[in-house]
């Protein structure tokens, strides 16, 4: 409330409950910037932000208790509680605020809001403004105009706090062992799901409830299909299987990707590609420090790609041209690095005023090269040995003020993930 300008209110609308197919409920998931702000998570919320109000500058519009629907659907806070179990100023309840929230606007000269997330709720916002210009020969003062919070509210989220980073490395601590935990139960013949199975059974053992995005379980050429997420292909004895799952704990999100050999052996041709981008991986993450932009990782990754499919030969050309081209797109097609948080691809702008923005202590961005050779490819003269191989190596790194801290310590160096998948192999 202190960036806002004088004068102005914030609206933030919680997210609302979705079906599935007809009375049966998706799992709610409270929207990230609501959650940030008031740590609730029932639907059908509205959280106000009125500095200088006299009566509370921070009010929650939330549903009332019902003894019914508490019976099958679990206790409610409710706006009697609110204050007591959130430590906002006031609440009331949601079924009232379309005659309430009107006066808090009136008045006002700007509304700081997120404006398309909930179209129904903009609908009503819209049309509680018009009605207090429709006053305006009465004396009314309507809002003068709408700002979007994400400005104040994502630039806030994008530096984590020592309570935050707490979370994110439980995050990551049960990702990580999920997926070791995949690597000692791989077995050829097993289908992708039953291996995203153990990944789901670690996550909820070990208190994280839900995965944080969709597993992707790609084996053999799936794993060349960036967001794969039908799972439902047999593992072979001589592929790779590329995993990128993560958990969602207390809200905070972890994203790790590991590629290995459904054999518990890679073979000369996949050890090669994959050192590549182990290395590739390694030298992002050397690349995050204070100071350093937003695309350093990026680019210190793809140099390290790009000399390697040029030393086996897989690329032809100069390294410099190869770069400045992006001729290299075809094997490697995504940048390296998104922010890491509540959401996993998180807020906050990669570029301020045009030019990448500089990292800082607190800010958590992944580190993810990947190779990925399609049956298809045509770049470059390819070997059946090369064709249908998809690689990526991905870990999630804080900034610190020294450098940076590593959250994810699933292994990867080549020697421990056949350790690990020998000894799954004689349990």
């Amino acid at each position: 409330m202190s960036l806002m300008v004088p004068g102005s209110v914030a609206v933030i609308p919680g997210a609302i409950q979705r079906y599935r197919n007809r009375d049966t409920e998706h799992l709610f998931r409270q929207d990230s910037d609501f959650y940030y702000l008031t740590g609730f998570s029932e639907p059908d919320a509205v959280l106000v932000l009125a500095p200088e109000r006299s009566h509370g500058e921070v009010i929650l519009f939330c549903r009332e208790r019902n003894a019914r629907a508490e019976l099958y659907n679990g206790e409610r806070v409710g706006p009697e509680r609110a204050a007591e179990k959130l430590g906002v100023d006031d609440g009331f309840p949601i079924n009232d605020i379309e005659e309430i929230l009107p006066g808090m606007l009136e008045g006002r000269e700007r509304i700081y809001i997120t404006l398309g997330a909930y179209p129904d709720f903009d609908k009503r916002l819209m049309q509680w403004v018009s009605a207090i210009r429709a006053r305006e020969a009465g004396g009314a003062i309507p809002p003068g105009e709408f700002h979007a919070l994400k400005h104040l509210l994502h630039e806030q989220r994008l530096v984590k706090s020592a309570l935050e980073l707490k979370a994110m490395r439980e995050a990551a601590r049960i990702t990580s062992m999920a997926h070791e935990r995949a690597m000692r139960c791989a077995r050829p013949g097993m289908t992708e799901t039953q291996l995203e199975a153990e990944l789901v059974h670690e996550f909820m053992t070990n208190g994280a409830h839900t995965p944080a995005y969709p597993s992707i379980v790609g084996s053999g050429a799936n794993a060349c299909v960036l967001h794969y997420v039908d799972n439902a292909s047999v593992l072979k004895k001589n592929d790779l299987v590329l995993i990128d799952a993560g958990c969602e704990y207390q809200h905070y999100a972890a994203d790790v990707t590991r590629t290995f050999p459904v054999s518990g052996r890679f073979s000369k041709s996949q050890q090669a590609l994959y050192e590549i981008v182990l290395e590739a991986n390694r030298a992002g993450i050397d690349s995050c420090r204070p100071g350093a932009t937003f695309s350093d990782p990026h680019v210190a990754a793809v140099s390290v790609m790009v000399q390697g499919l040029l030393d086996l030969k897989l690329l032809q050309g100069e390294l410099t041209e190869i770069l400045e081209t992006d001729a290299y797109r075809e094997f490697c097609p995504h940048n390296s690095s998104h922010w890491l948080g509540s959401d996993v691809h998180d807020v906050g702008d990669y570029r301020v005023d045009g030019a990448w923005r500089e990292l800082e202590p607190g800010m958590v961005l992944t580190v993810e090269p990947g190779i990925y050779i399609r049956d298809d490819a045509s770049t470059g003269a390819l070997a059946p040995r090369w064709r249908g191989i998809g690689i990526r190596v991905e870990d999630d790194v804080a900034i610190t003020s020294e450098g940076h801290e590593v959250l994810s310590h699933a292994a990867k160096d080549v020697s421990d993930i056949q350790q690990l998948m020998a000894e799954g192999a004689s349990l």
